[in-house]
């Protein structure tokens, strides 16, 4: 192997290796077993970019700021990442994170180790998921803004360890989502919705939710002890979330901000629930034996609001289902359960509520959320500040 003489800019040497290939040698410390010099090898392909490198690992070297090179891949990183450091994170969360390291990053990255990501090899494969390559399809933008969001935290968690000194991912420029536009209900379409919901229990869910914005999963986990009939109150504290089998089934998770509000509905909406509530024990007469739900007063105080005629839980694609009938006899055939949310929305900023209100009863987490989700004007919104104008115009003539 040819020696190059010339010592680097620093501690250490540089050589030029059969291979072609330029290699400087460093001292990080010494074994304490043996009490030998613990040396390390920077590769490049040029003595420059070698050289630059050594100079840079000195100055960290002296600084006590040096990292050893992590040889760990990505994919046995993630692997430990996933099953170690996962505590603080919902079991919906969880799942959306494999789902994305399974599909996504380990079939183009898992190979790679830490210490030999950059941004440059990130920023290329976000852009082959933008454009799709092969058998894969593009994903949207917001996608692989989804995907890039679970790979960066990952990496900043090996940041945090100290097996690499900077996240490669942070640097990365991420495709631009152009925003979807909100489509809630029409008056008229709201109108018609009302008059041919029914009041069976599908008909009387989205009567409450379209006047209450609750999220579906929120109005399928409501119980009747969190319906205060006396002081005018629904507690929005769970949500009901279908898992597989294996995790449990139907169960009663958290918020998806974990945080526990009180709305005070409309009486119209008060009025529902008590007429929904009595003929919920209907049901439960004339099932008898057969009845699935509460088996005494004192269970039906944290039994489901709504449920099917056998005291069970609603199914998610049911609702949907009914939901779709529902749209299309009322001339809204693209109209989504979630719409229902966006029109509640909608019409307690166009009936004059402020927007902290708006926020607190959608459980939004900062007013800032519902001003970017909510904050286009819509037509009549426009002409009550046109009039609102005109009218202090006129009082100070």
């Amino acid at each position: 192997m040819k020696r190059n003489k010339k010592n680097a800019q620093g501690a250490g040497t540089i050589r030029k290796r059969s291979d072609g290939r330029w290699e400087a040698r460093f001292t990080i410390g010494f074994d304490p077993v043996n009490g030998k010099q613990k040396q390390k090898s920077i590769y490049g392909k040029t003595q420059k970019e070698v050289r630059e490198k050594l100079a840079q690992v000195t100055v960290e070297i002296d600084e006590g700021t040096y990292i050893e090179p992590c040889q760990m891949t990505l994919e046995e990183w993630m692997t430990i990442w996933l099953a170690e450091y996962m505590g603080d994170k919902k079991w919906s969360t969880i799942k959306h994170y494999k789902a994305q390291v399974k599909s996504h990053i380990l079939p183009a990255l898992g190979h790679y180790p830490l210490s030999q990501l950059n941004p440059h090899i990130i920023q290329a494969f976000d852009n082959a998921l933008l454009r799709g390559t092969g058998k894969e399809k593009p994903l949207t933008p917001k996608s692989v803004r989804n995907v890039h969001g679970v790979l960066r935290k990952c990496l900043a968690v090996a940041v945090q360890l100290e097996y690499i000194r900077r996240n490669p991912a942070e640097p990365v420029i991420l495709p631009r989502v152009e925003k979807k536009i909100i489509k809630p209900l029409t008056d008229e379409e709201v109108q018609k919705m009302i008059c041919a919901a029914g009041d069976d229990g599908f008909g009387t869910l989205f009567k409450v939710v379209v006047f209450t914005g609750l999220r579906l999963g929120e109005a399928l986990g409501l119980t009747w002890d969190c319906v205060d009939f006396t002081k005018r109150r629904l507690t929005i504290d769970k949500q009901l979330q279908k898992r597989p089998i294996a995790d449990g089934g139907f169960v009663f998770a958290s918020l998806k901000n974990d945080k526990v509000r009180v709305v005070a509905p409309a009486p119209y909406v008060l009025d529902l629930l008590k007429e929904w509530e009595q003929r919920q024990k209907e049901w439960r007469l004339k099932c008898g034996p057969e009845w699935q739900g509460w088996k005494n007063e004192k269970e039906r105080r944290t039994a489901l609001v709504f449920t099917n005629e056998f005291g069970g839980h609603l199914h998610p694609q049911t609702v949907y289902n009914h939901f779709k009938k529902l749209a299309i006899s009322v001339g809204a055939p693209n109209a989504r359960v979630h719409d229902l949310r966006h029109t509640y929305a909608v019409l307690s900023l166009q009936n004059g509520d402020d927007v902290k209100t708006v926020q607190g009863n959608l459980g939004h987490a900062t007013a800032a959320f519902t001003l970017d989700v909510y904050g286009h004007v819509s037509e009549r919104m426009k002409e009550d500040s046109a009039n609102r104008m005109q009218r202090y115009i006129e009082g100070l003539r």
